[in-house]
């Protein structure tokens, strides 16, 4: 079944908004890292964040006055993209559409106060108000209550590759008749403390750049924000397959599973492949798998300009190749394939994007225009 993208919304460190960030990224703009800290142990962190202007103009809605950051995120990014769908698509009826949530790490912000009151002061001191956020399920919940949902709606948990995975359960989704429309959103948010657990399983790199497919990795720096996308039977971007992937027992076997996916969607047309890259073993085995399947094709991470994102990279990649179909070109920062200049054409007509977990999961789908 072939479903076509009818919006979509870009919530970054680069700033909000899908022409906003892809010029910034035209224009071979790199976020700049701010530093988040420990207040206990005094260690700091580099990490990508949202500019706080990104959501100014952000409706107010009694379901956002204590949500944590990824559901502000995440509110955003839908929103936008149903604005962007509804110039396509003005008789939008939200009662057919399902709402998918991808997402990694939950609302590590608010989960972190609850249980630190918990410890500080017993279980007693803390706060009911915090709690609804510590839940995975919380931004899914704001953003169906913002938008009027009352139907289907379903939250799924992942590594780097959730985005794609809840891409391929909206597919299934749209197979019932009821269903017109379904909008997904994966969204993220970055503090000290997911930072200290990277940085423990050897994944974090201590100050930019993220240097992506040197042979020796050097490590990542995590970044915050959500993307959207809607799904309709018309739009300007047809998903032409989704490959909902597998998993990888050891970092060793990563090339192998990437491989057989990369195979699977490539097609004659297929001339790019945006890419999970992002400072990690994840590198070496994303280029081993493309080296192998199909060694002339153009390669993009978004990730050294943007961070990675880990349950909102996934759909950042999907937009970014959409946008690179649409527009007819590419940001400069190509990585290891050759470089093409500052938004040089291209005719590309078929993208596969790409996406390798950290958790050792991998998925992946192929773009048609």
């Amino acid at each position: 079944m072939s479903l076509q993208i009818a919006g979509m919304g870009w919530i970054t460190p680069l700033g909000r908004g899908i022409d906003t960030v892809w010029r910034r990224l035209l224009d071979g703009e790199e976020a700049d890292p701010k530093t988040v800290s420990d207040p206990v142990d005094q260690k700091t962190y580099p990490a990508f964040l949202v500019p706080p202007d990104a959501l100014k103009d952000l409706p107010p809605h009694p379901r956002l006055r204590r949500s944590s950051a990824i559901s502000r995120f995440a509110a955003a990014a839908g929103l936008d993209a149903l604005e962007q769908a509804r110039s396509r698509i003005p008789n939008l009826d939200l009662q057919r559409l399902a709402l998918v949530f991808a997402i990694s790490n939950g609302g590590v912000v608010y989960t972190k106060r609850f249980y630190h009151d918990v410890v500080e002061s017993g279980a007693q001191s803390a706060s009911p108000l915090l709690f609804p956020e510590t839940v995975f399920n919380a931004p899914a919940s704001h953003l169906a209550a913002i938008l009027g949902i009352t139907g289907t709606s379903y939250t799924v948990v992942g590594d780097g590759a959730v985005g794609i995975l809840a891409l391929k359960m909206a597919e299934d989704l749209m197979l019932k008749e009821t269903l017109d429309y379904c909008l997904v959103v994966a969204a993220e948010e970055a503090d000290w403390l997911l930072c200290d657990a990277y940085r423990k399983w050897r994944l974090l790199k201590s100050k930019p750049p993220i240097e992506v497919f040197r042979d020796r990795p050097r490590g990542t720096i995590l970044s915050e924000g959500a993307g959207a996308i809607l799904l309709a039977r018309e739009g300007s971007i047809t998903i032409d397959a989704i490959h909902a992937g597998t998993n990888f027992s050891h970092q060793r076997n990563a090339a192998t599973a990437i491989a057989k996916i990369v195979r699977e969607l490539g097609t004659r047309d297929t001339k790019l492949m945006v890419a999970s890259a992002n400072g990690t073993f994840v590198d070496l085995a994303e280029r081993a798998a493309v080296d192998k399947t199909m060694p002339d094709i153009r390669v993009y991470s978004p990730k050294p300009a943007l961070g990675e994102s880990i349950g909102a990279s996934a759909i950042w990649q999907v937009i970014a190749g959409a946008q690179a179909l649409l527009t007819r070109s590419l940001p400069p920062l190509l990585h290891w394939r050759p470089e093409v200049g500052k938004e040089a054409e291209i005719a590309v007509r078929s993208a596969i994007v790409l996406s390798c977990g950290l958790n050792q999961q991998v998925a992946g789908l192929r773009l048609a225009i």
